[in-house]
């Protein structure tokens, strides 16, 4: 999991993008693609058209990051969008990298919790 500090804003590149890219076509990506600063401390996350993978941009001040992630089964719940960026909380960035669906969490079927009455 990626340390994200208190402040910190995590963008979501809707659509997809091409997973060939490293650092520095991503972070050309946000600078053009999205209009935004790759180095201004906030996480800038992309999609492969197949949905198993996703990689993660980040500049925590000292340096730029990039985390990747790739699903052996299923594929990582995006926005329907074609362009521009979603904002995420640190815990919908979470379910997103558990690949649950971020949108709408809920409770697994098997869970079972106990009433304090």
């Amino acid at each position: 999991m990626i340390p994200v500090a208190a402040g910190v804003r995590i963008w979501i590149a809707s659509g997809h993008t091409d997973m060939r890219k490293g650092m520095n076509g991503l972070a050309l990506l946000v600078q053009e693609g999205l209009a935004r600063d790759p180095f201004a401390g906030d996480v800038f996350v992309f999609r492969g058209r197949a949905g198993s993978l996703i990689k993660a941009l980040w500049h925590d001040g000292i340096g730029l990051s990039l985390y990747a992630k790739r699903l052996d089964r299923g594929r990582f719940v995006w926005p329907a969008t074609v362009d521009g960026v979603v904002a995420l909380s640190a815990a919908q960035m979470s379910y997103l990298l558990e690949a649950i669906d971020w949108r709408i969490p809920t409770m697994p079927a098997d869970c079972k919790v106990k009433d304090r009455f």
